[in-house]
């Protein structure tokens, strides 16, 4: 009886821990693509997205809007360090680094930049683990017309959504 028992523990315990492992979300050297909305001239940008080993990913974000009036472009890389992970959840740590351009009014534009410090996160749906969703909290350091230092605080529909091919 005694053996019975200890047999049945054996195999619920494999069970659960063999299902746990299973869950965990192996992006390696997966692209992401996706949208992100994080340039502080408010233009949405496609988002692409890189996950090099376990604890690093790499990024870049491209905007255009050709509008004469209120238009603009950005480019940006972002590099992104893994500090907690989970089956559908990693928590890290990201650096932005970018160029922005904002129309103000026919034949006028301003160039500058953005660097941003961020911690967030990037969670998954069971059953939907190619697409990832983000959310971000930090300082954002950028110029356009003046120098700024902004708190972030991106919510999942702003930081990023990416499919992984």
């Amino acid at each position: 009886m005694r053996r019975a028992i200890v047999y049945k523990v054996i195999l619920i315990s494999t069970l659960l821990l063999g299902s746990t492992a299973s869950m965990a979300l192996d992006r390696i050297g997966r692209l992401g693509i996706g949208m992100s909305n994080q340039f502080k001239t408010d233009l949405p940008a496609i988002s692409f997205k890189i996950q090099k080993s376990k604890s690093t990913a790499i990024g870049a974000l491209v905007a255009v809007d050709t509008d004469e009036n209120s238009g603009g472009w950005g480019a940006g890389f972002k590099l992104y360090r893994n500090i907690f992970e989970e089956p559908q959840l990693n928590f890290y740590g990201a650096i932005l680094a970018g160029l922005i351009n904002e129309k103000q009014g026919v034949g006028v534009s301003k160039s500058g930049f953005q660097f941003d410090l961020t911690m967030g996160s990037e969670f998954s749906f069971t059953g939907l683990a190619s697409i990832g969703f983000s959310f971000e909290f930090g300082l954002s350091f950028n110029k356009v017309n003046e120098f700024r230092v902004q708190t972030v605080g991106d919510s999942f529909v702003v930081a990023a959504a990416h499919f992984y091919l």
